[in-house]
């Protein structure tokens, strides 16, 4: 074959939006690098940061990206550090500057273990690693001479062997083992050890050091189990000399994280107002020495993601989501008033870290032209300092903005919306409405363009692409964030009705080509869509999705807090209601064609609720197809699984709702033609170089 009967044959296989170099095509998406991790120096001089690798379709192994380190000073002057087909997280200064540490498992071996590199120049070197387990989270005292771990307790080597002879047998939510805690020195060991760990019951998640290097805030939950870590977590403060437990942060309901003052003084802990609020984002102030605890930011509307003290002053600095934005901003003890470093609408900020002088602000943020990336703030001015995918800049990016709308009952509801590429007013457009999970999240107006999500490459394509938050979404306090619960698939889901209906109102979109999409709860809303909402809906994705809540209850790894800050019920409470705000309940009288796509290893809703939304679909002779992705969980994680959706996910729609077919596409992809493809194009290029 020819060089050029090569890159016919590659291009005939991609869509014509493909071929178009000013736009953001599918193929554009596995391609697109971020920021990871993000860490300013303690001289506020430079930032550490890891940035995604993706791998390459049809060539890399399967498997997520790698994530690679690199050092930039404040203009952006990046050097990398380690690349290539690594993994490198976890990363932390060392307290002189001189080192960034981080986790990583290399090449051959077996364990994930801390490492460290000079910034200055030289090789990675081993610090520290543990025995037959891996090292899950670390964090270095503030004079850096010692370190606090979190690992899994070492495989027993009987039981390895055991299970080699058969003896597998699992008895269900039993037997789980607790992370554990552990407390050394900082210094190179040269072979793994084994260390005691810390005397302390439950499983330990998180941890942090106080300035005074004498204390630690330790986080535990009584089991392993999601549900306890959702429910149950708890924050205390450890005295190291004798590692005793001196105090409990008594709070109710979820926990985020938590961070001594400089001072000692106060602990900050992200937490929610009760065991009925659905997401972290109260901000809390612990005295330490009387143990009282104050709601810092009362009737705050809009939710704290991320908090760290200063190190000069009393201060706390924070992000918070505020409606689809977001701010930085301080605040001090005895004190309900913030005053904001950085505005809303600059960027979506997370990632929070601060020079030792507290006049450098490390953040990481995304926008609606570019993923994360890492910024700084000085002086409340707002620096851009990588820059992850410079092809970005050469792309044409569809209006993006945030919308409000009053509901049928006067809620206001909203979302984001991303306008066709080329828009002209008075014409109408297909939407595709992507609908979030939880559904304590929210949308952001920021990159809102990933695998399972069109933004800008539907924009591209010529759709509309709406994004809502309806009730029961974050970002506006908890009361909004309430709305939905004891109400499974009722305004909530209205709302989505009442979105679609002003979109089409406005002379965006056409009524008759409107399809909507979603993972998890954006999935049962999906599927609800499909079933009960089908009038209003031609096309269907619904992606890790609910389809029975009676089974859900019995088959999730939440089912604790899915009564706490969902349903507010049980099953046993209300049989029929239950049924009937389940998507199979409706399924007789669906019109909509309904793709159904789940991961096979999917702890969160259990697959069965697909095969049970597909056995319903079919047997009543609805268009409806399944597709499991083997190893994939609640989400795909994987390059190949997360490509192969996003192809399905867009011919669906693209049949419906462009092309007007009434038949379901073919159900096969040509995989095979692009990996022959390719395998003809390497060889051409190889020979021609012979």
């Amino acid at each position: 074959m020819s060089k050029l009967k090569s890159l016919v044959a590659l291009m005939s296989l991609a869509s014509i939006g493909a071929m178009a170099s000013d736009v953001i095509t599918l193929e554009d998406i596995p391609k697109i690098k971020s920021v990871r991790d993000s860490v300013i120096s303690p001289s506020g001089d430079h930032i550490a940061f890891t940035r995604t690798l993706p791998r390459e379709l049809y060539v890399d192994n399967n498997g997520g990206s790698y994530s690679g380190l690199f050092i930039t000073d404040t203009k952006g002057n990046a050097r990398p550090f380690i690349t290539g087909k690594v993994n490198v997280g976890a990363i932390e200064w060392s307290a002189d500057g001189k080192f960034v540490y981080f986790l990583a498992k290399f090449k051959d071996e077996k364990f994930t273990q801390l490492y460290r590199i000079p910034v200055d120049g030289g090789e990675r070197e081993r610090v520290l690693s543990l025995k037959d387990t891996s090292i899950s989270r670390y964090d270095i005292s503030p004079d850096g001479k010692q370190v606090a771990l979190l690992a899994m307790p070492a495989e027993d080597k009987s039981d390895k062997k055991l299970k080699e002879l058969g003896f597998q047998a699992e008895v269900y939510e039993m037997d789980l083992k607790n992370k554990q805690l552990f407390i050394t020195d900082l210094t190179v060991q040269h072979k793994a050890v084994q260390l005691n760990a810390v005397d302390i019951a439950g499983y330990v998640s998180d941890m942090n050091w106080a300035a005074d290097n004498a204390q630690l805030l330790v986080k535990t939950q009584p089991t392993a189990l999601i549900d306890d870590s959702y429910t149950k977590a708890q924050w205390h403060v450890m005295n190291l000399a004798d590692q005793k437990i001196t105090m409990s942060i008594a709070t109710e309901g979820k926990l985020g994280s938590a961070e001594f003052s400089y001072n000692g003084k106060y602990i900050a802990v992200i937490g929610t107002q009760d065991k009925h609020d659905p997401a972290t984002g109260r901000l809390y102030l612990a005295d330490v020495n009387s143990g009282e605890i104050q709601d810092w930011l009362p009737n705050f509307a809009g939710h704290v993601s991320d908090i760290e003290w200063s190190h000069k002053s009393s201060k706390l600095n924070f992000i918070a989501n505020v409606g689809t934005e977001s701010i930085v901003a301080n605040i001090n003890p005895g004190s309900n008033n913030y005053k904001t470093q950085l505005q809303a609408g600059k960027i979506i900020a997370s990632s929070l870290s601060l020079s030792n002088s507290d006049k450098t602000i490390g953040v990481k943020g995304h926008s609606a032209q570019h993923p994360n990336e890492s910024f700084i703030i000085r002086a409340k001015k707002l620096s851009k300092i990588t820059d992850s995918n410079p092809w970005l800049n050469d792309k044409r990016f569809a209006k993006q903005e945030s919308i409000s709308i009053k509901a049928r009952d006067g809620v206001e509801v909203g979302g984001i919306l991303v306008y066709p590429l080329d828009y002209k007013k008075g014409q109408r457009y297909p939407l595709i409405m992507q609908v979030h999970g939880g559904p304590e999240s929210h949308e952001k107006n920021g990159w809102i363009t990933a695998y399972s999500k069109p933004g800008q490459m539907g924009a591209a394509r010529g759709y509309a692409v709406f994004y809502p938050n309806y009730r029961g979404s974050t970002g506006k306090g908890v009361e909004y964030s309430k709305l939905g619960q004891n109400d499974y698939a009722g305004a909530e889901f209205d709302d989505l009705v009442d979105m679609k209906n002003y979109l089409v109102e406005t002379g965006l979109v056409d009524t008759k080509r409107v399809g909507i999409t979603g993972g998890s709860y954006g999935g049962y809303a999906s599927a609800w869509a499909a079933t009960k909402l089908t009038e209003h809906f031609a096309a269907s994705v619904m992606f890790v999705g609910i389809s029975n809540q009676l089974s859900k209850f019995g088959t999730t790894d939440i089912s604790n807090e899915m009564h706490l800050v969902h349903a507010r019920s049980y099953p046993w409470d209300k049989w029929q209601y239950y049924l009937e705000r389940s998507p199979i309940y409706w399924a007789h009288q669906s019109k909509t064609p309904l793709l159904i796509m789940h991961g096979k290893d999917d702890p969160r809703v259990h697959p069965a609720q697909s095969m049970e939304m597909y056995r319903y679909m079919k047997v009543q002779g609805k268009d409806v197809r399944l597709v499991y992705y083997p190893g994939e969980g609640h989400g795909n994680r994987k390059a190949a699984a997360q490509y192969d959706y996003s192809l399905r996910l867009m011919r669906w729609m693209d049949n419906y709702l462009m092309a007007g077919n009434k038949d379901m596409p073919d159900y096969k992809l040509d995989h095979k033609a692009k990996l022959e493809a390719l395998k003809a194009q390497a060889k051409e290029e190889s020979q021609d170089k012979a």
